[in-house]
């Protein structure tokens, strides 16, 4: 009979095991035991290639935390057997990476390659990122960085030249629930759980796996009862913050949302996307700011008042603060969406400024130049100027461009809200100026 107090090494394991994190314990042993990524991985996606063809580059993996990123790298080093070294940018400094790459180098003359992971690659400063190149290209590593950042806005273009950019993606609810099935198999019992509460449990994770496997390993210490409900497993668990950056790429992707939906006349979608800023924690300032700059760039003279109902709901915001205040910018984002749309100003301004640059220092003619002195009108300047109130319809015809240059058209205005009105003056204008000739 086994002495209790002596266990034998099977429960030794099993013990060590079971005090392993879920999310270690079910770390992939292959690259087809991974759940989601098939854009990456599939048979004719661009790693499933690269492997078959025992031709594998650098890369350079961009996507949210808990996709897959580092599980992926140490199994692309077991496949082509190179030695997986792990160094992450928050922590190592250039006295460290030059110790890395002399190690890889003795590796190398010994017949052996090193594939170096780097996580939070974005992270290193651009000297650091060019100390990688020597080593990339005599073939001393395989660099696999990984970033939550864009790589096209965060590390050097000789970097990138360098590197596969392969983009990693958040699970779906698909994915999530075959991780929590093979969770499920690991712990060798289902979590208590009802059908909508084990799909809110998914939507907690909000597409992070390590995210799911930490909360699973939460919900299955629990000692309950049946299944709970949504509002049980709510009230163990705190919602899952959403992922966002005010400084990161998640900013200027959810404001571009933002500004796209109200582009697009969809007053839900740009609600959403307003209250998914704020959620997150955005500044209702920059929102304010960026609200009135819609105002101007998309709407323009189409509904002139679209603009003064911006700056007054801004206004209204820092009177009342948060939460009522952001009410106003909720009604100003709603009114933008639903507003008659122009860029015609916004054209106009551009292809003005084009010309100026192109013209550089045309002076204006000189008929429309003011003769403060005799000299000036000995020049000629104001000579022939026609002072239109005294004309007919308020409208002398006269060219205010430079007498060298051809007279520009840069402002169209469309056929809706306003600036209707505006284009049938505009008409008028020209019909009056080919007349006066």
């Amino acid at each position: 009979m086994p002495d209790l107090f002596d266990p034998s090494p099977e429960t030794e394991n099993h013990h060590a095991s079971a005090h392993r994190p879920l999310a270690d314990r079910l770390r992939p042993k292959s690259l087809s035991e991974v759940i989601g990524q098939e854009q990456v991985l599939g048979d004719d996606a661009p790693l499933g290639v690269m492997l078959r063809s025992g031709s594998l580059s650098s890369l350079i993996f961009w996507g949210p935390p808990g996709v897959g990123k580092t599980t992926i790298a140490r199994l692309l080093a077991d496949e082509t057997d190179l030695h997986f070294v792990q160094i992450s940018a928050i922590f190592t400094g250039v006295p460290d990476l030059k110790k890395v790459f002399e190690a890889a180098s003795l590796r190398r003359q010994t017949g052996q390659g090193t594939l170096l992971f780097v996580d939070e690659i974005h992270r290193f400063n651009k000297a650091q990122q060019d100390s990688f190149l020597p080593h990339m290209e005599d073939g001393t590593i395989l660099l696999v960085g990984a970033t939550t950042e864009n790589p096209s806005f965060e590390l050097n273009a000789a970097v990138l030249s360098r590197s596969q950019v392969l983009v990693l993606e958040r699970l779906s609810l698909a994915d999530l629930e075959r991780l929590a099935q093979r969770a499920e198999k690991e712990l060798g019992r289902a979590l208590p759980l009802d059908g909508p509460a084990r799909e809110a449990l998914l939507e907690m994770a909000d597409g992070d796996g390590r995210a799911l496997l930490n909360l699973i390993e939460q919900v299955a210490a629990w000692k309950v009862d049946g299944k709970l409900t949504v509002d049980a497993l709510s009230k163990r668990l705190m919602k899952r913050a959403a992922k966002y950056d005010k400084s990161g790429d998640e900013h200027y992707n959810l404001i571009s949302a933002l500004h796209k939906s109200v582009r697009g006349s969809d007053p839900d979608a740009a609600l959403y996307w307003f209250a998914r800023m704020l959620e997150g924690g955005e500044d209702p300032r920059y929102l304010a700011r960026r609200i009135v700059r819609m105002a101007v760039e998309d709407i323009g003279l189409a509904d002139p008042q679209a603009q003064h109902l911006c700056l007054q709901a801004w206004e209204t915001y820092e009177r009342l603060g948060s939460p009522e205040g952001e009410l106003a910018l909720a009604q100003a984002v709603t009114y933008l969406a639903l507003a008659p749309k122009s860029n015609a100003v916004y054209t106009a301004y551009k292809a003005a400024r084009a010309a100026a640059r192109k013209t550089g220092s045309e002076p204006p003619p000189k008929h429309i130049l003011n003769a403060p002195t005799q000299m000036m009108k000995d020049q000629g300047y104001g000579d022939g100027y026609a002072y239109d109130h005294d004309a007919e319809d308020a409208f002398s015809g006269q060219n205010y461009f430079p007498e060298t240059m051809r007279r520009g058209a840069y402002y169209l205005p469309v056929e809706r809200g306003f600036e209707r009105e505006l284009k049938k003056r505009l008409d008028y204008f020209e019909k009056l100026r080919a007349k006066r000739g």
